[in-house]
């Protein structure tokens, strides 16, 4: 259970960044492969983003529909028109609603004049049919139940009456089709820019939340999987209990697991979301890794997460029946907050990179495990992630002891923040180093992505026409050469010239 081959021995950087916050919208097109030959121009080999399956109104990539569908508001319609499956005179930039209805109407309609992309369409649904006509379905019915919570719909479709799906089924058919076209475009464009970025040298690493939405097609199929009750309502829910950071914990919601259920199954719905999602990444990052160990389980309706209690997680041999099923398995387990030592000893036998934040680095002594001199070879390493603030919104943030530990450490910073925890991110003996790109562009708080504990505002941040700008991608190959991190510039890793789209083939 290893980094893909391509990373023994070698020191990588990368850059985290959402494709949603590309310019123009955010989407899979021209704008994500610009971003492509800007990583491999400046000689990153790695783009981390966060998950991309279809959000709630909320807009959290980390509170999914489901744990295999793509997000349909990722198509992007000047793809599309490439393609030809659009009618002529259709404008795509009025075609960027979130979901991309419209967009997959106007398409639907072009399908009859292209037979290849119909059949490629019904072996699509066929090859995914374990997943695909559920999810279609459970889409359908939210629409028409005006996106109220699965338990709330009428008693045979939230407890899947079987003749009530059927006819179901049958009587939304056009609407399912409808939807299953959205994850066929999603699935050709992922693979289409999958195929530019290896074609550069440039890897996805993707994320991948341990739990899963209770609003979520994965519960509504499989309640059996989850603590409910009769009525499909949690009667556990995830959180994590009371520390210096939250008094009372942190009461997330999300339905927890019956380990019990998934072992009598060899962890078949396991072995399926992770299979799904490495075919989809060359990487993967295992959210709150520590769950898999031990987990904080709180009685819904809890006044506060301090109510919870440790309760065991699967350990190993979850990871055992997906090693089997799947071979080898390029993870890095998200390893923060309170790590014990059974945690430390399941990912070590996983040989399983964990992570340092260096935003993290200089609260405490010198024991601190972020301090980049305690760092490990088997390390991403971070100058923040998407729940941090940017750097420069930490550094003005920072206390007054934090910043003079931080100054003492780094000691001869190269420039103001952030370029110091930048330089310092590089540098150490951790083998990948991703920086958020809100750090390279040196933006401040308005810039973050997401504040946990907090509803309004996050998964918004989008980045300005422009950027990231060309003229800063010498002094980050710069940057990257001294520290041993520079990919080699292959044919097609050419420098970017503006407005260059490429042409995801």
């Amino acid at each position: 259970m290893t980094l893909p081959l391509s990373w023994q021995g070698q020191r990588q950087a990368g850059v985290l960044l959402h494709p949603t916050c590309l310019p123009g919208g955010g989407d899979l097109g021209p704008a994500a492969r610009d971003f492509v030959d800007f990583l491999a121009a400046s000689g990153f080999r790695v783009w981390q983003m966060l998950p991309v399956g279809p959000v709630h109104a909320d807009g959290s990539p980390y509170l999914s529909q489901s744990s295999f569908a793509g997000n349909t508001g990722l198509i992007s319609p000047d793809d599309i028109v490439g393609l030809g499956l659009l009618p002529d005179g259709i404008d795509p930039e009025n075609l960027k609603s979130p979901e991309r209805r419209e967009l997959l109407t106007q398409v639907h309609g072009t399908l009859p004049d292209h037979p290849e992309h119909r059949h490629a369409l019904a072996l699509f649904r066929e090859a995914n049919g374990g997943w695909l006509d559920d999810y279609a379905l459970f889409r359908c019915l939210a629409r028409h139940h005006g996106n109220r919570p699965w338990p709330r719909w009428p008693t045979a479709e939230s407890h899947r009456d079987p003749e009530r799906l059927a006819t179901l089924h049958a009587d939304l058919a056009p609407e399912i089709e409808l939807e299953c076209l959205g994850q066929y475009l999603f699935a050709l464009q992922w693979q289409a820019l999958h195929d530019y970025a290896a074609d550069r040298g440039i890897q996805l690493f993707g994320d991948l939340p341990v739990y899963v939405a209770h609003n979520s097609v994965d519960v509504w199929c499989h309640p059996e999987l989850f603590e409910l009750d009769d009525a499909g309502h949690p009667a556990e829910v995830a959180g994590v209990p009371p520390d210096a950071f939250a008094e009372h914990g942190q009461y997330w919601g999300n339905p927890v697991y019956r380990w019990d259920r998934h072992k009598q199954d060899g962890y078949r719905w396991w072995i399926d979301r992770l299979g799904h999602q490495l075919r989809r990444f060359d990487l993967l990052r295992l959210d709150h890794f520590r769950g898999f160990e031990a987990y904080w389980s709180i009685p819904a309706g809890a006044a506060t997460a301090a109510e919870g209690r440790w309760r065991q997680g699967p350990g190993i041999q979850l990871f055992n029946a997906m090693y089997e099923s799947l071979g080898p398995l390029p993870l890095v387990a998200e390893d923060l907050g309170e790590i014990t030592p059974a945690v430390e000893r399941l990912r070590q036998g996983l040989d399983c990179p964990g992570m340092r934040v260096l935003q993290f680095a200089f609260d405490g002594d010198a024991t601190n495990p972020h301090r980049p001199h305690n760092h490990r070879v088997d390390t991403v390493v971070y100058t923040g992630t998407h729940d941090n603030d940017t750097t420069l919104g930490w550094w003005h943030a920072c206390d007054a002891t934090t910043r003079t530990t931080a100054m003492d450490y780094l000691a001869t910073p190269s420039g103001p923040m952030p370029w110091p925890l930048i330089q310092t991110a590089l540098n150490s003996v951790g083998q990948l180093a991703i920086i958020p790109l809100q750090d390279l562009l040196g933006l401040g708080s308005e810039a973050r992505m997401n504040t946990p504990g907090t509803t309004h505002g996050n998964w918004q941040w989008q980045l300005e026409p422009g950027d990231p700008p060309l003229s800063l991608i010498p002094h980050l190959r710069h940057a990257l050469t001294i520290s041993g991190r520079c990919g080699p510039v292959t044919p097609s890793a050419c420098t970017p010239s503006p407005g260059d789209a490429g042409d995801g083939d």
